[in-house]
């Protein structure tokens, strides 16, 4: 259970996201979440966390911009307390063979997948180590350990967040403070077509496409006692894709 604990998510109103805020709030987390433009999204899942009993506060913040990062985790540790989980999940795909991509192509997914998750956890990391306790889960991708055609930008943006946190693990596990990685495959979101999983179906070895609550209960288990002994993994979930 996650009772009396403060999380927040990047990238929070939608798909994974939206996934993971519903499932820490039923163990008993308040939930912040940031998103950069669906508002009636993020309304709506926030209605659905205080359903359940917990409280949640939404902010429309461009993940990529470290000051107005800095600000909303100011204001969620004055709301709601300080803050005890992070999950960095924002992230975008912008596929495309290397010969063709554009330099708004490469910069737009490193900047919001890597540098948010930058952001976010540098203004976050101060407070746990003065409290010599917190949870950081990344989510990566099974693209950043294998590497996908015509996901070079996406590619390296995901790798970068696996070696970010396997040195950020080191670096405050003496402070209490567990930092891991999730890996997700192919999962049922709007970043991910019918006609993109079709072509993988016959690599994967459970031939289905995976789901986003999935991915929520293993972030889930991150957080929790359960999985205290873990630090710097990094966890494929990608219904046997990589095998």
């Amino acid at each position: 259970m996650l009772l009396g604990k403060v999380a927040v998510v990047s990238g929070g109103a939608r798909g994974i996201g939206k996934a993971i805020v519903l499932e820490l709030a039923k163990l008993g987390a308040d939930v912040a979440f940031n998103y950069l433009a669906s508002r009636e999204d993020a309304d709506i899942l926030c209605h659905e966390v205080e359903q359940i009993g917990r409280r949640c506060i939404p902010y429309q913040v461009d993940i990529r911009e470290y000051d107005d990062v800095k600000e909303m985790v100011a204001n969620i540790s004055e709301k709601l307390g300080s803050i005890d989980i992070v999950i960095n999940n924002a992230g975008i795909i912008a596929d495309g063979a290397l010969a063709t991509m554009s330099n708004d192509m490469w910069h737009n997914v490193i900047n919001t997948s890597l540098n948010g998750t930058f952001n976010l956890t540098k203004s976050t990391i101060v407070s746990m180590m003065k409290k010599k306790t917190g949870t950081i889960v990344n989510i990566a991708s099974v693209s950043g350990v294998v590497g996908m055609s015509r996901q070079t930008n996406y590619s390296a943006a995901k790798a970068g967040i696996i070696g970010f946190t396997k040195a950020l693990a080191k670096e405050v596990a003496a402070y209490g403070i567990r930092v891991n990685a999730i890996a997700p495959g192919f999962i049922d979101t709007e970043m991910v077509s019918e006609d993109v999983f079709s072509g993988h179906r016959d690599k994967i070895a459970s031939k289905r496409i995976g789901q986003a609550q999935e991915v929520a209960e293993l972030v889930a288990f991150l957080c929790s006692e359960k999985s205290k002994y873990l630090i710097g993994d990094v966890i494929r979930i990608d219904g046997g894709l990589t095998v």
